[in-house]
Order: structure tokens, then C-alpha cells, then sequence
């Protein structure tokens, strides 16, 4: 017997978290990373682009030590890319990452 999980995808927020997302103009995966958020409710995120900016890029790789985009960060959790973030979302992992935070 297989069985296949269901995850509500609403998320009732009222101050979510932020959602920081190292990114490039071109970058497929970063399309698709911020169209999973939006699906998931998140209405802002803090797009950093790095093609743009090496600044930027070199905090990008500091923080994470990837080179790679999108590097997405919930608060100041590193979820990864966005096969990592895909993974998240399938575990039912994501929306509890996205609720406010408790105060």
C-alpha cells in the first residue's frame, strides 16, 4: 500500500521571516526557488543580487561557502539552494520555517 502525504500550503502570517535570497539576473533555480515561496505565502523577499555587485557575491561565499545561486537564508538560517529548499518543502519542513517568530 503506498500512501502520499499532504502538506497544507497556506501559511497564516502576520510578520513572517525574513527571507534573504543571493541570486543573478539569468538564474532559472532562482525563479523557481522564489515561485515555491510565493506559493507558500512569503510576500518579500530580500533578492541580493550578485551578478551585479562582487561585493556581494563575496559575502554570499563567505557566508555560505558556496559559490553557486540561489543561496536562500530564512532568518538567519542557511536552507541552501534550491534543490535544498525543494527538499525542505517535501519533507513539510519549509511552512514551519516561514511562521512568525513567537514574541
Amino acid at each position: 500500500m503506498t500512501t502520499t502525504a499532504t502538506h497544507d500550503t497556506r501559511v497564516p502570517m502576520t510578520q513572517p521571516a525574513a527571507i534573504t535570497m543571493y541570486t543573478t539576473a539569468v538564474c532559472p533555480y532562482c525563479l523557481r526557488a522564489k515561485a515555491l515561496l510565493k506559493a507558500r505565502g512569503v510576500t518579500a523577499i530580500d533578492e541580493v543580487r550578485v551578478d551585479s555587485d562582487p561585493g556581494a557575491r563575496a559575502v554570499m561565499v563567505s557566508r555560505t561557502g558556496r559559490r553557486t545561486v540561489p543561496q536562500i537564508f530564512i532568518g538567519e538560517t542557511h536552507i541552501g539552494g534550491c534543490d535544498d529548499l525543494i527538499a525542505l518543502d517535501q519533507r513539510g519542513a519549509l511552512l514551519p520555517l516561514l511562521q512568525p517568530a513567537p514574541g
